[in-house]
């Protein structure tokens, strides 16, 4: 269940950063849920190797390089799926933000609701 959120929730986050970043562009639902899938799976897989492998600078840099990780991954997501085109590291790296704004809100939502 809760992969499930986070997959809506980052593709609401996509949405979102085609609306609001330049450089984000995103051709149809159907890409914005696979997006979002692919996103999920490459955050489970991908993103801790990356953390790890980039620690050093993450910590020379206080974390902020985890900022970088996140954009990369988001970046790595339009190899996958051909309807979601991000130009570059740095607007990757805002839709990351998006997309991790947009998570934790759904989580806070649904977090909230299973507690009653």
């Amino acid at each position: 269940m809760r992969f499930i959120v986070y997959a809506l929730a980052a593709a609401a986050g996509f949405w979102i950063a085609s609306r609001l970043v330049q450089g984000v562009y995103v051709h149809g639902a159907v890409s914005l849920l696979l997006a979002g899938l692919v996103l999920g799976i490459l955050n489970a897989l991908v993103r801790p190797i990356l953390a790890l492998l980039t620690l050093p600078l993450t910590i020379l840099t206080l974390g902020l390089f985890l900022f970088v990780v996140n954009g990369i991954t988001v970046w790595l997501v339009t190899a996958f799926i051909h309807g979601v085109q991000i130009s570059g590291l740095w607007p990757a790296v805002l839709t990351a933000l998006v997309i991790s704004v947009t998570v934790w809100a759904a989580n806070m939502l649904v977090g909230g609701l299973e507690r009653r």
